[in-house]
């Protein structure tokens, strides 16, 4: 077979052949065929066809190998239109390293210093009115009232198993009635109490605790139409210190809260100002003051029901073994809007130091509503 030289001619054409030719059957069967589909689809497949259908009409020595001798060589991959898929194989994670910022040193350093104190209270002011006609058929008389009460709360927690809550209570209510000839005003409602505890956390929600109660009034006390004072500042003043133990109630809503104090161990200060008083508070005649030992109880609570109603209790109970003293005020809480409020106090007592009465013996009982303003800080 001739090689192919280069310049050689064909129809008066040069070609530069430098390799050998190879007969695809497609391109007789194009150019052949009566109809084919493809032709004049492609116009650089056509040319393309036109001229090696050329070659192999004039220049039949440079064909070297035909389509069937490729195909006999070895078949052609069917593979290659099918979508290649990754063959993917995990590993064990290789950490990598990771590279520390470097710190930004602040110019200004500034400490704070922890607070350990905490301080809260509330307040208010309520009145009542009440007016009976003269022929009110079930009897009874017109009167004014008014009460007001303040409560202040410094507590001190070093987050270290010790605290030392402290809580002044005052309250203050003046009455006038129309049958009193003797007194235009005269109090209703008179307390000045200070609750003081130094606790020390024994287990959770429990301390041992070294409790101080002192209390006493602001003003005079008397009834209607009497000139006597039963009561007045400093007469009497009671002060308690006991040791026991504390616990501290909190339930998970935080709707029931407090403080339930256990005094095996108390020792009982009561002193009077007026001398003539003394009789009344358990005091033998001419004495001012008395000492007293024995257990005592306290029970402080605070039950929000919803939003709107709160019962707020406080029990004390104390016993010398000679005489006994139960106290059980009870305060519900009508929140009518943001500082409105309608309070309905409770408060029935047991003393058997005073005199016996023939109705009641030696319990008491106190009890009046009202409507007022009411804040908390």
């Amino acid at each position: 077979m001739k090689a192919a030289q280069p310049n050689d001619s064909v129809d008066g054409r040069y070609y530069r052949l430098f390799a050998p030719l190879t007969f695809y059957h497609n391109v007789a069967d194009k150019t052949l065929a009566m109809n084919s589909e493809s032709a004049g689809k492609d116009a650089v497949s056509d040319e393309v066809d036109a001229a090696l259908l050329n070659v192999y009409l004039n220049r039949p020595d440079l064909v070297c190998d035909t389509e069937s001798d490729l195909q006999e060589t070895g078949s052609i991959r069917e593979d290659v239109d099918k979508p290649i898929e990754n063959q993917v194989e995990f590993v064990d994670a290789v950490d990598v390293p990771v590279f520390d910022e470097p710190e930004v040193i602040p110019d200004t350093l500034m400490v704070q210093k922890p607070k350990f104190w905490t301080y809260k209270g509330d307040g208010f002011l309520q009145f009542m009115q009440n007016y009976v006609s003269g022929n009110w058929y079930k009897g009874g008389e017109s009167n004014y009232s008014m009460v007001g009460a303040l409560t202040l709360e410094a507590n001190y927690d070093n987050k270290n198993k010790w605290k030392w809550d402290n809580k002044l209570e005052m309250k203050l209510g003046f009455l006038n009635s129309r049958t009193d000839s003797l007194h235009k005003f005269k109090s209703n409602e008179d307390l000045i109490r200070l609750t003081s505890k130094l606790g020390l956390e024994a287990a959770k929600n429990w301390y041992y605790t070294l409790q101080l109660q002192a209390y006493t009034q602001f003003t005079k006390g008397y009834k209607p139409n009497d000139p006597v004072v039963y009561s007045d500042f400093f007469s009497p003043l009671n002060v308690n210190l006991g040791l026991g133990m504390d616990y501290k109630v909190e339930t998970k809503d935080k709707k029931l809260t407090g403080t339930i104090n256990l005094s095996p161990i108390s020792v009982n200060y009561r002193y009077v100002g007026r001398l003539a008083l003394g009789p009344s508070y358990g005091l033998d005649e001419g004495k001012r003051h008395i000492w007293e030992f024995g257990p005592n109880m306290t029970a402080d609570l605070e039950w929000k029901f919803n939003d709107v109603v709160t019962w707020k209790t406080r029990l004390s109970a104390f016993t010398s073994f000679k005489r006994a003293e139960i106290e059980w005020e009870n305060t519900f809480e009508l929140r009518v809007s943001k500082y409105i409020t309608a309070n309905l106090f409770l408060f029935p007592r047991f003393d058997d130091a005073n005199l016996y009465d023939d109705d009641l013996g030696y319990w008491q009982f106190k009890e009046y509503s009202s409507l007022g303003i009411a804040y908390t800080f």
